[in-house]
Formats: C-alpha cells, structure tokens, sequence
C-alpha cells in the first residue's frame, strides 16, 4: 500500500452503544484525504476518493461531475507529476492554480477509456496548490438528462447490457446510482464494478451506498474505492444531494448536513437520492425506513425546502409516487432478484432536469 488515506478500517469501530450508520459517517468525513509522497492533499467536501498517492503519482475516483482539491507540495516532492482521474466526466478539463501565484498549464494525454482523464503537471516545491476538475459547461444553467439506477448485486457479470442500452443516450451526461452495487461488498466486487463500468459506459457513475456494502467491513472497502455515502454537489446550477440510508435511518450527523444541503438548495433545483426510501410505497413488505417518525419527519423536511425529485432503491422494481407532494421514484431495475409478478423487469430512468424550472420528466427505459 502506497498511499496514506484517512478512511481505512482502522476507523471501524465495533463497540457498543454505537449509532447503526455512526462509523460510515465518520469514515464519510476522511474522504480524499492523504499524505504521501512529497504531498498534502484535501479534496473538498470529499467528492473523490484517493486511490493511489505515490512520488509522482496520483490517482482520485471521482463521485461528482466536478470537484477541487487543495494540495501541499512538500520540499522533497518530485516536480513531474501524472495525474489521473478515473470515473470523470469525458470532457473534463484539470486547472491548476498555484495560491498567489500564477496558473499552471497541465498536459492532456490520450487515454483509451472516456472516464478516464490523465494529465502530465509540474507542481512547484514547496508551493500550495489547487486542482480543479470539471467540464467546460459545469457552470452553465441550461437544462440536461441523467440517468438514475440502483440495486446490481448478483448482476454484476451481465451489467453490460444496461451500459449497453445507456450508449445509445447521446445526451445522458452521468448516471446517479441509489445504493446496491454488488451483492456483499468486498473490495473484488467493487473493484468489478468499476473495471465493467469503464469498459461499457460512456458517461461516469456517481453513487451513494445501499445495505450490501455495509456487508464488508460496514462499508470500509466502498469508502475506500468509490467515496462518500452521504454528499452534495451542484452541476449546472442543479444540487444533487446523496444520503446514506442503508440501515433504515439517517446518521444525526449525516443529517445535521443534510440540513445544511436543503438550505443551500433552496432557491434552486434540488434533486435528493438515497437506498433505503423513507416510506415503502407498497405498504406491505418492509422497504422503508424502520423508525416512521423520522420518515415522516425526513419527508416533511423535504418538502419544506422545496426539493424538486427524490430518487430511491432496495426495492427491485419500479415505482411513482409522491413524497408530501415531491415525485418519488424507485428504479431497482439494475439487475437484482427481481419482485415476483411485477412485470418490470431490468430499467432504469432518464431524467431531464433544468436549473431554472425543475423536473421536467422521468421516463422509464426498459433493458429487457
């Protein structure tokens, strides 16, 4: 191991009295955090993982379409460095901007995969830097489509034919992913899943955890190599907002951010996706949170900040409603045992949305 990250297993805690989601919250808060190699880095908010810090090298996941970090350049850093952000929008540009100081010129260099960036950069001894990753357009408020799945598991080796039918979207920009990546969680599981993401999607995969990554380690591996369960990140003027559900609640401190989230997003288009829904629309088989107070409470919360659409999984199917008056959709389409009888089959939804007006549609795309 060649990297110092701070959200290991030796944050996982096994001792009693704790809160069921407590040690994912506090590994969520050592996301992109390392020291390694000559290099001191923080990447804001977390919304990329570091996979490998070495002299010289390093290489992030990202969860978000854009995301910055603030690096310390050591004394003894090497200046030639190669980095290379995998999971990234396929037009994604890196800036480099030294504080106090002039801006950096990084060298693209080509790569097979289209989520697959990788830049040549000197970074200067002793300078304090900040990397910037993003698409040209990040900023822009035109309206734009996402494409919203969850609940793989025992899929994985067929998820193909859902990237597949993905490619043919030439203007989905991202995939937002509910939860329910693999069957257990392990580190070859996960590390699969990306490896047949990269090879048959055109577009990155953003994604918060469900209840079988917490089957490994309470997750350790998944905030290892994907990211957070809990974040928000804003992409042409909409917030998308991801909550780690996967035992039934919401962490208090996941939730006190959570507050912080649905202010910021109130003027504006706010999209929330979590695993486990607050409420199960079908009433009889347990889908939703196990407290229905703090379901009610969490949806009510909702609605008073004006969220525009609200994303689920766990339950392998389909479903429309409303939340207190916000759409609600589960699309467990992604693969796993389906509901018996439900006639669905695999799915997912293609999502259009806009800054200025909101949740245009949610269209249901049959795979098979």
């Amino acid at each position: 191991m060649r990297v110092k990250v701070w959200a290991m297993a030796a944050l996982v805690v096994t001792g009693c009295g704790m809160r069921p989601a407590e040690n994912r919250a506090v590994m969520d808060s050592k996301v992109g955090q390392a020291q390694q190699g000559g290099l001191t880095l923080a990447v804001a908010d977390g919304l990329a993982a570091v996979r490998e810090l070495a002299p010289g090298t390093l290489v992030l996941w990202g969860n978000a379409p854009a995301f910055s970090a603030r690096v310390e350049v050591g004394a003894d850093a090497p200046s030639d460095w190669m980095v290379t952000v995998r999971n990234a929008m396929p037009d994604a540009v890196l800036v480099v901007q030294e504080e106090g100081g002039a801006a950096l010129t990084p060298e693209p260099l080509p790569q097979a995969l289209p989520t697959v960036k990788v830049w040549r950069v000197a970074l200067r001894a002793g300078a304090t830097v900040r990397l910037s990753v993003a698409p040209p357009d990040a900023e822009s408020r035109e309206p734009f489509r996402f494409l919203a799945m969850a609940d793989v598991q025992e899929a994985l080796p067929s998820v193909g034919d859902i990237y597949e039918r993905m490619r043919r979207d030439d203007s989905a920009r991202f995939i937002l992913f509910a939860g329910d990546l693999t069957e257990s969680g392990t580190r070859a599981e996960l590390l699969e899943f990306q490896e047949r993401l990269e090879a048959g999607s055109r577009i990155p995969l953003y994604a918060t955890l469900g209840n079988h990554e917490t089957f490994s380690r309470d997750a350790a591996e998944y905030h290892a190599l994907v990211g957070r369960g809990s974040q928000s990140f804003v992409f042409k003027g909409v917030r998308f907002t991801v909550l780690d559900s996967s035992n039934g609640t919401l962490d208090p401190w996941v939730e006190e951010q959570l507050d912080g989230w649905l202010e910021s997003g109130r003027q504006g288009t706010h999209v929330v996706s979590m695993h486990v829904p607050p409420q199960d629309p079908v009433g009889m088989r347990g889908g939703g949170f196990a407290n229905r107070g703090e379901a009610a409470g969490l949806v009510g919360k909702m609605a008073r900040a004006g969220v525009d659409l609200t994303l689920y999984g766990h339950i392998h199917s389909f479903y429309s409603f409303t939340n207190a008056g916000i759409p609600a959709f589960i699309a467990g389409g992604g693969g796993a045992l389906p509901e018996t009888f439900d006639g669905v089959g695999r799915h997912y939804l293609a999502v259009d949305v806009g800054a200025e007006d909101g949740l245009h549609q949610a269209a249901l795309v049959r795979v098979d």
